[in-house]
């Protein structure tokens, strides 16, 4: 078994960075620290690499730090990356990228958050990827054996907005910030312990997560699944687009609320997938982080961007309980939002 270092990448904010985004890079640093401690008790050497804003691509990153390395297998990782990781995850990492002409693993081989590469994966000539997502298929086109731990559901679990850590349990639960995102994660419970209401869940969702809901839930489920591998799409692909972002589109953003009132009791929505609808898939035309992180929190009176602050601020007036997000939220999320709504329609052991 070859030597195996373990580079977690944590972005630094700007330092014209807003609260929310400079409050998260706190926790996401945190998070950093832990991934680091579980991969040196597996004997890897764990590195945490600062980020800097405006910096190198993650492709051209990646070549230099693999080339500092060359001898070793790299497993590579953001700061936000695995939170809900155990020690039997990170060994089974090091192993694969311990193991020369193994396979490289990933905990998901279309949108990677983790990639776990042996010493003779060759990077020389790998692509100025603006992230990580798109290394397995990269490496799977050029002949290497892809393995993936999508089984592992926890392994799906990123920290992309305030909104995961406080899924996670990461965030202070009494923090003010989290007040209306508690309000209508309480709301979504009741409606999900009721076998008369319908869960909407809008956005980059799966088969696997839809199946867990329907097994886990005591209410009916309506899904609209669009736009999956959104951050992995070829140049040349079809632009995004979304059937709840058209119904946006043909009405106003404040028609929102009022939209998914009519299909369900409550709802958790994409709100990536409608941005990327509205203004294409590269967050650089998005509004910024702290915008961002404020709808995710429904802080509609914090967003400086008019068409999103119109669009939070319906999900907040609407009369039933809506939470906006990210892919953690439509994914890997639910279970963590809900786990506590299946011991309820259990009932007493």
């Amino acid at each position: 078994m070859t030597r195996v270092v373990a580079i977690i990448l944590h972005a630094v904010p700007a330092a014209t960075a807003g609260p929310l985004e400079t409050a998260f890079a706190v926790v996401r640093a945190a998070n950093a620290r832990r991934q680091a401690s579980g991969f040196d008790a597996t004997g890897a050497l764990a590195r945490v690499v600062e980020v800097q804003p405006g910096g190198a691509p993650f492709g051209a990153r990646l070549r230099r730090l693999a080339a500092l390395d060359e001898d070793a297998g790299l497993v590579v990782l953001s700061s936000g990356s695995l939170p809900l990781a155990r020690p039997a995850d990170w060994g089974a990492l090091v192993s694969s990228a311990g193991h020369a002409g193994g396979p490289v693993v990933t905990n998901n081989r279309y949108s990677a958050d983790v990639v776990a590469l042996p010493a003779d994966v060759d990077l020389a000539d790998l692509p100025d990827l603006t992230a990580d997502n798109g290394l397995p298929r990269w490496l799977a086109d050029r002949g290497r054996e892809v393995r993936d731990l999508r089984r592992r559901w926890r392994l799906q679990v990123d920290l992309d907005s305030p909104l995961d850590a406080f899924l996670t349990g990461l965030g202070d639960p009494a923090d003010p910030v989290f007040e209306r995102v508690r309000e209508a994660a309480a709301g979504l419970r009741r409606v999900a312990s009721d076998p008369r209401a319908e869960l909407l869940v809008a956005g980059r969702t799966s088969a696997a997560t839809l199946r867990w809901l329907e097994r886990s839930t005591a209410s009916r489920t309506r899904s609209l699944v669009e736009e999956r591998g959104l951050r992995t799409a070829a140049a040349d692909q079809r632009p995004p687009r979304s059937s709840l972002g058209l119904l946006i589109d043909r009405e106003r953003p404040s028609a929102l609320g009022g939209i998914v009132r009519e299909l369900a009791d409550g709802a958790l929505i994409d709100t990536r997938v409608l941005l990327a609808h509205r203004l294409g898939a590269d967050e650089a035309a998005w509004p910024p982080p702290e915008d961002r992180f404020a709808s995710d929190l429904l802080l509609a009176d914090r967003i400086a961007d008019p068409w999103l602050r119109e669009l939070t601020a319906s999900a907040v007036a609407a009369p039933i309980p809506i939470l906006l997000g990210g892919h953690t939220l439509v994914g890997p999320g639910l279970r963590l939002l809900f786990m506590r709504a299946r011991r309820q329609a259990a009932g007493p052991p």
